[in-house]
């Protein structure tokens, strides 16, 4: 089994910081066609809930039907809880909160998941697993929507998967 080339934690550390502003404008802007210039051409993206996605170009798919559509549309963040770097594997471990804005009636909802980013160098990452319990998410989801329809500030992307994955409104 080959080993992960070895780099400075400090490198690391920044690597993700770069990414992590990024994905800050990306969620902004609304435009995620830059995501997966994040990545090395090969990488790989380990989404458990939704699949594997290999190279840039599946991955950018990924991102930007999940990322421009409901639930993923309306996230207002993703705040780290904290962060742990291994550099002699090339990693970097964190808890990202996924935050949802204020449906209506002053609720903040969030839910967490650990991301494990493996760094290639020159500033790119090759992988990225995100790790959680899409129940809790799905819930949290359905939550907001429902919350947001009661105040009319949910939109028809938000209608159309309620009646689809809410269980109606």
């Amino acid at each position: 089994m080959s080993r992960a080339p070895s780099f400075a934690a400090e490198e690391i550390t920044e690597a993700y910081a770069a990414f992590h502003e990024q994905v800050a404008g990306f969620t902004a802007t609304g435009e995620w066609d830059g995501y997966a210039d994040l990545f090395t051409l090969d990488a790989e993206y380990v989404e458990h809930a939704m699949g594997t996605f290999r190279g840039r170009d599946e991955i950018r798919a990924w991102a930007v039907r999940t990322m421009t559509s409901y639930p993923g549309r309306v996230m207002t963040g993703f705040p780290l809880s904290w962060q742990v770097v291994d550099p002699e594997h090339g990693r970097l471990v964190c808890e990202v909160l996924n935050s949802m804005p204020d449906p209506g009636d002053g609720t903040m909802l969030t839910e967490p998941n650990i991301t494990i980013m493996t760094y290639a160098g020159d500033g790119l990452f090759s992988r990225e697993e995100d790790v959680y319990n899409p129940l809790r998410f799905h819930a949290m989801a359905q939550r907001w929507a429902r919350i947001a329809a009661q105040h009319d500030n949910a939109d028809e992307d938000v209608l159309a998967w309620l009646d689809r994955f809410g269980g109606g409104r």
